[in-house]
């Protein structure tokens, strides 16, 4: 019975911790794009304000190519990310499933002793039973 009950906790525990890395890697994605979106604006503001859009013209604004490289770093690294959000999920997946086999064995496992007490329950009612008629 013990050792059920700690598997159990343990499975709950793993599937939370999944959890918590899977919102965790969504989080920065969302900061990332985020924060490539705020580069975006403040390029289209700074080549506005230089009247040049073209980053290999020698008058491009250096504020701007410098936020175009980290706007690019951003990306890639989202993108990374991602590759790592999916992993993340498919762990999670693969750790709520084996929850969800501990969980049912416990069930019939429960079941089936609620059964057996049932069973002597009624032995036992039926032997005072018995004992009553004679």
């Amino acid at each position: 019975m013990k050792s059920r009950e700690t598997l159990l906790r343990l499975k709950r525990f793993q599937v939370d911790e999944k959890r918590r890395r899977v919102s965790q890697i969504e989080m920065m994605v969302a900061d990332f794009h985020r924060m490539a979106n705020d580069l975006d604006r403040e390029i289209q503001s700074e080549e506005a304000r230089a009247g040049i859009t073209d980053p290999a013209h020698f008058a491009y604004p250096t504020y701007a190519k410098a936020a175009l490289g980290r706007r690019d770093n951003l990306r890639q690294s989202a993108d990374n990310l991602q590759g790592q959000l999916d992993e993340a999920k498919a762990e999670l997946q693969e750790a709520f499933e084996e929850m969800k086999k501990v969980e049912i064995l416990d069930d019939r496992e429960r079941a089936s002793e609620r059964a057996a007490e049932a069973a002597r329950d009624q032995a036992s009612m039926d032997a005072i039973g018995l004992r009553s008629r004679v």
